[in-house]
């Protein structure tokens, strides 16, 4: 009787790493990093200041309070800003990520996959018509037998 032994922990660890999701999800974090300074970049150097032309530059600074004073660290006010800031940031990673990742690799995807069908297809006619042909060569030498039987 052989025992079957089970993957060490190392193994274990290791087959997990060498799975393709773990790696893409690796380079997926670390491109997301990356971008992040982008986006960032465009929030501070162009939506900041675009608001800015309406009130101001820093949208922390737009804020609500619910208490009769609000002054220094008195009161309780609400930083809506802040969320309104770090929703635009959201909605521009979302746009930027969208139209210039997903959209022209969906659209590749979509001619890659097009030109597979056509080609499949040219496939598909191709060996219709050679089976079609055979068939004919096959009648063709099956009426020939037949008319030379008869002569004999």
């Amino acid at each position: 009787m052989s025992e079957k032994k089970d993957p060490s922990l190392w193994e274990g660890f290791k087959a997990f790493l060498m799975r393709g999701n773990v790696v893409d999800l690796a380079v997926a974090v670390v491109i997301g990093a990356a971008f992040t300074n982008i986006v960032n970049a465009v929030v501070k150097g162009i939506i900041n200041p675009l608001v800015g032309a309406i009130g101001t530059k820093n949208l922390d600074h737009y804020s609500s309070c619910l208490s009769s004073t609000c002054e220094g660290d008195q009161g309780i006010q609400i930083l809506w800003g802040s969320v309104l800031g770090a929703a635009l940031s959201f909605v521009i990673t979302a746009a930027v990520v969208y139209f210039l990742m997903v959209l022209p690799m969906a659209k590749y995807l979509a001619r890659v996959e097009a030109r597979r069908k056509a080609k499949e297809s040219t496939h598909e006619v191709i060996e219709v018509t050679e089976l079609e042909v055979l068939k004919e060569i096959r009648d063709a030498l099956v009426a020939q037998r037949g008319s030379g039987h008869n002569q004999s």
